[in-house]
């Protein structure tokens, strides 16, 4: 029996045609239920108010420890891992997070499955069991995640915010946990960790702290008796909510400046208040006002102003880290080189603008545009996969009132001056913390932080410091942004005559070719629009595929202040650097939609090179590039595997190589040549009529390719571009090994794929069957029991039509050549447990793959992505969805053990391989001896990637001109 149910009225958007309860359990569990007749999965979040901040001194990390072992097993479950596997096996996923002061705990599966998987899910909170075996292997995985964030500076920067702060607030911990603080620390101590475990678990997870969300297919009557059932056996323990008063910020941590040395080239400012948490004024909405005019980008500015001076390329300000006791006002700005040497004229310069908006006061006019773009952004929001839509709705609960659990702080609705001028007021010099980072205070810093070991440097800095850099600050014309005229003011829906449930060929022509899929699933006043501009001179040379790059971020600079008004309005757009050419993307309201493209489309026209602006983007460039060296092992792994597959792609070296050669003027004379032969390839999908699209597509025919001196000329027939994969010999296992690129990183990493055919129904279908039943088996073995390493992972892997499997594992406990053995141990396992699978089972995981595949698309920008590959990939297979579903009905459980004996197990006669592994420098030895052993006959190291790539036989093409073209 629930104590009770409530009528309060939960406030919706307009368009939402779920069904909501709110319900109290006897237990004093909070619960909202959610009844949706048309979705395809259901899910469920818990969010327990207990976080990091709940860390016993001298146990750090704790909270999150325990966040990992609950996954396990329960007294109901006990077999290990079982519910991660129940899960995975019928289409589903799980995860969880440890914030400062809450716990979230969510998952989603195929609706035939809700109820077992409810019922396991519940047990996290009812009768877990934490075994001292897993205990002590689960520390090493939370060792394993906490060593992948070391040598990030995200994380790295974060906690040094925290580390300078007062010592006896929570804020000041350290929240992830490593081996020191879970294992070393408490045995010295004499504490058992799987004893201190169980001792915050009982003391801490109590009913009345927990907020659970059910989404369903069901009615809420069904769900309300479900729920009942499944979570009635909570112990309430009547805890209250942890609560810790106070600012975590002494005089001491105000007026500094923190110089830190980030891993990473580039240079950062962040400039920090302690401020009045604005969850107290969540209607006034005093942060998302005052992060609306300080964030903007459009004239008058403060990052236009710093653009214009070429001191800065990107802007962030908003609220950052906030309890209902705290709250921090952070504004991030991305500096040039140029802009690192006038950091005290940037400060002076945001000052100056906090003086403008304290001298302007809070205006109607701006709060009222806000408030009107939320209200539409709400109203007219796109639905999300369950699994998202619960976890935000199960974090609101523990903040908002029951009416405002969906609205969360999303809808500004009462303009209050006092409340925006009171936030405005603490933005102050004599409150200021300001960090800056950069490669450049190496050497020159004294104090190091203990958990990333980030070295620092403190200075405290006084009101007059301060005023002196607001006075010698450059005389710009700073000002309030202007009316938004992309606002769009008609939401009607248009009445499509075509009802078409694929896209189909609307026109084509030399010029370019335009897929149309009108809106017949969401009822939404959006629209999708995607032109790539294929040019074949865009890929011909490393030099060209920069120039390419550099071409369209200068677009894009060009663009934005104008187009920043669109986005704050909720219609977006991009122009990327791609493969073969560029892409350009809009997606939003369609009202002003096409107001947008055409200036988009005037300025790649009209392109001039402003020799400053080349000199900021190829600065970043150059600066990403370096960076590739810092990125995690798996992704450099990942990296080279993609570049031993993919034909006619340039190695990041060789770019690296030719940016410091290139010039303004060689962009000046590589962006007409690049744009004299192309074919757009267009989709326009969404709420926009099939005439309208049809004229859109014209009139940029007209802009590039009519007239008396075009831009563009049509392609010849031999430059249809390719899309060209390495086919790998049968039989053959390639192995390639390098060093990390950064040599301070002790994480090694093993790619482990399996090359097995190019696109086809019915082999299609075997592979994903097989990835969805070992999948999870992979993860208990190789992460759970071995504990190679916290990023661990086997998923199916498609290269332009060409399908495979690939395990990922990165790893600080073994090296890569010790993991590929693991691997292969792994798939000899696995073998018997293929044949050990009932009927049952095995018609079970058909039927929860076939669901997957039949899932309906949430939204109009995952539908067109959806349909968007098959054109990129020219494989037009628009009915894929249908086709292998009905491929899967006909698949018998003899047809996947052959497929897995013809292709994957050990000694497959049809297999193929290719190992990449990548050795950090606890490993570096294992490298070097590596090479030296003799090769096996069946093992092939590659030591020239592009040697090897000329040598190797491709597949062929599904991308290629309209020659090729299946329809």
């Amino acid at each position: 029996m629930a104590v009770g149910q409530d009528d309060v009225e939960i406030r919706k958007p307009r368009t939402d045609k779920r069904d909501y309860r709110r319900i109290v359990l006897r237990n004093s569990l909070e619960a909202l239920l959610i009844s949706d007749p048309d979705t395809d999965k259901c899910a469920a979040s818990m969010n327990v108010s207990v976080g990091s901040f709940s860390d016993p001194a001298g146990l750090e990390g704790l909270a999150h420890f325990l966040e990992h072992m609950l996954f396990y097993a329960s007294e109901k479950y006990p077999l290990e891992d079982s519910y991660s596997k129940y899960i995975a096996e019928h289409g589903g996923s799980t995860n969880a997070f440890t914030a400062s002061e809450h716990t979230n705990y969510y998952f989603d599966i195929t609706t035939d499955s809700f109820e077992e998987a409810l019922d396991r899910f519940a047990q996290f909170f009812i009768k877990p069991l934490m075994s001292a075996d897993a205990t002590i292997r689960e520390i090493k995985a939370v060792d394993s995640e906490n060593q992948k964030n070391l040598l990030s500076d995200s994380w790295r920067m974060h906690q040094l915010q925290k580390h300078v702060s007062l010592e006896g607030h929570p804020y000041h911990k350290f929240s992830t946990g490593n081996w020191d603080t879970l294992a070393v620390q408490p045995k010295a101590k004499g504490l058992d960790t799987r004893d201190e475990l169980i001792k915050f678990y009982d003391a801490n997870y109590s009913a009345n702290l927990m907020h659970l969300v059910v989404y369903s297919k069901e009615s809420l009557d069904k769900i309300h008796r479900l729920v009942e059932d499944k979570f009635q056996e909570i112990r309430n323990m009547d805890r209250s909510c942890f609560h810790f008063p106070g600012q975590p910020c002494g005089s001491a941590h105000l007026q500094i400046l923190v110089r830190a040395v980030p891993i990473k080239q580039g240079h950062k400012l962040r400039i920090v208040w302690p401020i009045t948490p604005s969850i107290h004024h969540y209607k006034e909405a005093p942060c998302r006002y005052l992060s609306h005019l300080i964030g903007h980008e459009g004239e008058g500015s403060l990052f236009y102003v710093l653009k214009t001076l070429g001191w800065a390329t990107g802007l962030f300000a908003g609220e950052g880290d906030w309890t209902s006791e705290y709250s921090f006002f952070d504004v991030v700005i991305e500096l040039t080189d140029a802009g690192h040497e006038h950091m005290q004229n940037i400060v002076g310069l945001l000052f100056r603008y906090i003086n403008l908006l304290q001298k302007s006061g809070a205006c109607k006019w701006i709060f009222d545009e806000l408030s009107a773009v939320s209200e539409t952004t709400f109203h007219y929001q796109d639905k999300i996969p369950p699994s998202d839509y619960v976890v935000n709705i199960a974090s609101n609960m523990q903040i908002y009132p029951p009416k405002d659990w969906l609205v969360g702080s999303s809808l500004p609705s009462h303009f209050c001056p006092e409340t925006i001028e009171k936030i405005l007021n603490e933005l102050s010099p004599n409150k200021v913390r300001i960090f800056w980072e950069s490669k450049k205070f190496e050497g020159h810093t004294d104090m190091v932080e203990p958990w990333y070991g980030t070295a620092y440097s403190v200075e405290k800095i006084n009101d007059s410091v301060i005023q002196e850099w607001i006075l010698s600050a450059p005389n710009e014309d700073l000002d309030l942004p202007a009316p938004n005229i992309f606002i769009p003011t008609d939401l009607s829906l248009k009445e499509s005559q075509d009802k078409a449930k694929f896209p189909v060929l609307l026109r084509t022509s030399s010029f370019s070719r335009l897929w149309y899929k009108p809106d017949t699933m969401f009822s939404s006043p959006k629209a999708f629009v995607r032109i790539y501009f294929n040019c074949p001179y865009s890929s011909s040379s490393p030099e060209a595929e920069v120039l390419t790059d550099i071409f369209t971020r200068l677009l894009m600079d060009y663009l934005n202040e104008y187009a920043y008004y669109a986005q704050v309005a909720g219609l977006y757009y991009s122009i990327h650097h791609t493969d073969h050419g560029f892409q350009v993307t809009l997606v939003g309201y369609n009202h002003k939609l096409r107001i947008l493209l055409e200036t988009v489309i005037q300025k790649i026209a009209e392109f001039k090179v402003k020799p400053d602006r080349f000199s900021v983007v190829k600065e970043l460039v150059t600066k990403e590039y370096q960076n590739f060296k810092f990125q995690q092992p798996y992704q450099q792994a990942m990296y080279y595997c993609s570049l031993i597959l993919q034909d006619q792609t340039w190695p990041w070296m060789e770019e690296l190589e030719v940016l410091p050669h290139l010039e303004a003027e060689d962009l000046a004379k590589f962006a007409p040549m690049m744009l004299s032969r192309a074919l757009l390839e267009c989709y326009i999908a969404g709420n926009i009529e099939s005439n309208e699209a049809g004229s859109m597509i014209k009139h940029i025919e007209d802009v590039f390719f009519n007239g008396s001196n075009p831009i563009c000329q049509p392609l010849f027939p031999s430059q249809h571009l390719t899309n060209r994969i390495v086919k790998l010999d049968r039989g053959n296992s390639y192995v390639y090994s390098k060093h990390g690129l950064n040599s301070n990183d002790e994480n090694s990493c093993l790619v482990h794929y399996i090359q097995v055919h190019q696109d086809n129904f019915q082999m299609n279908v075997k592979l994903q069957l097989f990835a969805l039943i070992a999948k999870q088996a992979a993860f208990h073995q190789l992460r759970s029991v071995e504990q190679l390493g916290y990023i661990t992972v086997l998923m199916q892997r498609n290269d332009s039509g060409i399908r495979g499997l690939q395990f990922i594992i990165q790893s600080s406990v073994k090296g890569p050549k010790c993991i590929d053995t693991r691997v292969e141990s792994f798939l000899k396992m696995f073998e018997s447990k293929l044949y050990e699978i009932t009927s049952e089972q095995f018609k079970s995981n058909v039927n929860a793959l076939i669901d997957m595949k039949l899932e309906k698309h949430k939204n109009l920008r995952e539908e067109s992505g959806f349909y968007w590959r098959e054109i990129s990939d020219g494989t037009f297979k628009f009915d894929r969805r249908e086709a292998e579903a009905a491929a899967l009905r006909q698949l018998t459980q003899e047809e996947l053990i052959d497929f897995f004996n013809e292709y994957v197990k050990i000694g497959a006669p049809q297999k193929k391989t290719l190992s990449v592994r990548v050795y950090g420098s606890l490993h570096a030895s294992e490298y070097t001896s590596e090479n030296c052993e003799s090769a096996e006959p069946t093992i092939i190291h590659i030591d020239d990637i592009f040697c090897f790539r000329r040598s190797q036989p491709l597949y062929g093409s599904f991308k290629g001109g309209f020659g090729q073209m299946k329809l």
